[in-house]
């Protein structure tokens, strides 16, 4: 198996793997946003979407789509720290949904090396 064909396999599963997480913390939505929450100009739309619904209907949509496509993926990711503000004096702590993106954060980041 090629070493990009592996890293693909890896960022994909780190996908599923944030999904896992968004569920397991009940915040996955079965129902999309109203077409408004995406014309925000913010970086993550902070202005129109909570960060795990950015994580949703934003990141994981945009990287999937990447995937199937067969296109570049981004060569710097730096999701994590956002998410650990995110759950900052918050009852869940995020942890595992947090250690998930800082995995994708370091295959992006890495480019598969």
């Amino acid at each position: 198996m090629s070493e990009k064909v592996r890293h693909l396999d890896q960022v994909t599963d780190g996908l599923l793997q944030i999904e896992i997480e968004l569920r397991q913390l009940g915040v996955w939505q079965t129902e999309s946003l109203p077409p408004e929450a995406f014309q925000s100009t913010q970086p993550f739309c902070l202005d129109t979407m909570d960060f795990t619904q950015w994580l949703q209907f934003v990141f994981l949509e945009k990287m999937k789509a990447l995937v199937e496509a067969g296109h570049a993926l981004p060569e710097v990711s730096g999701i994590a720290p956002m998410a650990e503000e995110h759950f900052r004096g918050r009852e869940q702590s995020g942890r595992e949904l947090i250690s998930a993106l800082e995995e994708m954060d370091r295959l992006l980041s890495s480019g598969g090396r």
